[in-house]
């Protein structure tokens, strides 16, 4: 976009989402790596903006990299993802339930409700409501679906819809939550779920999180760059380790697209997005 500068985008779903890329950009600096970032309110107008060229590199949710594959092969270009973190493979979400519950199989959920994220979580509403799917029951049917909306437009980024929806579970308004399962273990931890008190009913299979999206104003060889960077940092260098850990990992991977498979049968159930990244979801508004 910016001749040798890589331009990033990234959605502000926390501040210390400005911390983390103000600090990266430092850092790349250091490294001889000319890098700066612009910040969106919400993953759509982050893809449309990949895709129009004027951001290079996108930090991506999997929904996200889906709408990007998407669009991308609509208009007859490609989107690559070069690299996530360590933290971002092989994730599963739960369907959970009170320990003193009767339930015991998502069979048992029949004409029972369930509490999920927002519309637009991967993690707490899309791929749990597809597992249900794969397990015979239809969400639009055969359960009540309780969808808490908390930061719409991010991509379940915001977890505060996971969150309450373990509260509402707690407080015995839903049968069951959907929820990935590192936050199952952090809402025990903080103790938004008494511990002991759930159980976990169904998992789903294992899939992929983040990645960085490289769109097609990209210069492949500040990317190899930017890719190098990441890959070379160490989580024993003290100045590297406070980015890393404000990230949410301990090191970056390579990239790769086979674990989103899932998300992509979801969406398609779903009708979220169309197979050409259009929005097809009529109760989807991001912010």
């Amino acid at each position: 976009m910016s001749g040798d500068t890589l331009i990033l985008g990234a959605v502000a779903y926390d501040p210390k989402v400005v911390t983390i890329w103000f600090g990266f950009r430092d850092w790349f600096h250091r490294n001889d790596l000319s890098f700066d970032f612009v910040l969106y309110s919400n993953y759509e107008t982050q893809v449309e903006e990949l895709l129009a060229g004027n951001v290079d590199v996108a930090w991506n949710s999997p929904l996200a990299w889906v709408r990007s594959r998407r669009l991308a092969a609509a208009r007859g270009i490609s989107v690559a993802a070069p690299i996530m973190r360590d933290t971002d493979r092989d994730l599963t979400s739960v369907v959970v339930v009170r320990d003193d519950s009767p339930i015991t199989a998502i069979e048992d959920l029949r004409d029972r409700t369930v509490g999920t994220g927002a519309v637009d979580s991967p993690q707490g509403t899309l791929l749990p409501l597809s597992l249900l799917r794969r397990e015979g029951l239809d969400p639009d049917t055969d359960v009540r679906i309780e969808r808490f909306e908390v930061g719409v437009g991010l991509h379940g980024d915001h977890i505060g819809g996971e969150r309450d929806a373990a509260c509402a579970l707690m407080a015995g308004e839903v049968d069951a939550a959907c929820m990935i399962d590192g936050n199952h273990l952090a809402f025990s931890n903080e103790g938004t779920l008494a511990a002991g008190a759930t159980r976990v009913i169904a998992r789903t299979d294992p899939y992929d999180h983040c990645n960085m999206t490289v769109g097609p104003s990209a210069a492949a060889a500040t990317v190899d760059r930017f890719v190098e960077l990441l890959l070379g940092m160490s989580y024993d260098d003290p100045e590297v380790r406070p980015l890393l850990d404000l990230e949410g990992l301990h090191e970056w991977k390579p990239g790769r697209t086979e674990q989103y498979a899932a998300l992509e049968r979801a969406v398609d159930e779903a009708n979220f997005y169309g197979h050409d990244g259009t929005i097809k979801a009529t109760d989807y508004r991001p912010r």
